[in-house]
């Protein structure tokens, strides 16, 4: 009997103990209670749930809770747009503003036949890894895309397909600019350009012409002709690559009927391109 007694005794005390802490924890968390600000989960039902993470925070909750507790903008959902912006800044009781709708675009058109690999790369099939290869990459132009699909592989809308000829295909109808694809590419090919935007420069070489020209037989040899027969003076050559200022633009396509290499691409030639590569 003595050792029955002195067996419960602790296990009584116990029981006891726990049940004072957890009186004393009730308390606390009504006394210490941080009451949500309702809001949030308002702006929360308002957006799409995509969770790309393009806003900038970790999820659509993670924004939510930015744009009441950090100030931040109402309009960074890529994904749901201006009609998403507009239920947020009526929760929040602001303005919306301009929101630009935004698509990712690929800077580089050095594909296999007109920018042969000179090297074998056996290492991890990943943009991310291939790009710290001692060697520099396996790329002959350092500027130009790796091709082993990482956009392909973290775009959250399946909006990229690797094409035939190595370079990723970007679905217009299917990217939301979330950015996801931006963030992930080591060289720094993928852009997020205005949706509307209808001529871009495909390629991101800072090489002289002559240079260019030894690696890739589609990268821009900032020969300058584009500029010169823009009317709108929209085009400068800035380090031997032509950059096309979007806010001047009209769209008229002389500069890409110009260019000497065609690394200049209207939007309806480049959807036209991409989807006579997927039917095939």
């Amino acid at each position: 009997m003595g050792f029955f007694h002195v067996a419960v005794f602790p296990l009584a005390l116990m029981g006891i103990m726990g049940g004072v802490f957890g009186v004393v924890l009730a308390v606390a968390s009504v006394i210490f209670h941080v009451k949500q600000d309702e809001r949030i989960n308002k702006i929360r039902a308002a957006l799409p749930g995509a969770n790309c993470g393009g806003c900038g925070y970790p999820g659509c909750d993670g924004y939510a809770s930015g744009v009441v507790n950090d100030g931040a903008s109402v309009n960074k959902c890529s994904v749901g747009g201006a009609p998403v912006a507009k239920k947020i800044a009526e929760i929040m009781g602001v303005e919306a503003g301009a929101s630009v709708p935004m698509r990712a675009f690929l800077k580089c058109k050095g594909g296999c036949k007109s920018s042969p690999k000179p090297a074998n790369y056996d290492g991890i099939l990943d943009c991310r890894s291939a790009a710290v290869v001692p060697s520099g990459s396996p790329n002959a132009c350092p500027f130009g895309c790796l091709g082993f699909g990482t956009c392909e592989k973290v775009c959250p809308f399946n909006a990229i397909k690797m094409g035939d000829d190595g370079l990723p295909l970007i679905d217009v109808e299917k990217c939301t600019g979330c950015g996801v694809c931006v963030e992930n590419c080591p060289k720094f090919v993928l852009t997020l350009v205005p949706r509307k935007a209808d001529i871009i420069v495909g390629c991101s070489s800072t090489w002289k012409g002559a240079q260019v020209r030894k690696v890739c037989t589609a990268g821009c040899i900032g020969c300058g002709m584009c500029a010169k027969v823009c009317p709108a003076e929209a085009i400068t050559i800035n380090k031997d690559l032509a950059v096309i200022d979007q806010s001047k633009c009209i769209d008229c396509g002389r500069c890409a009927a110009k260019c000497p290499t065609k690394c200049i691409e209207t939007r309806q030639r480049s959807e036209l391109d991409n989807k006579q590569e997927q039917v095939a």
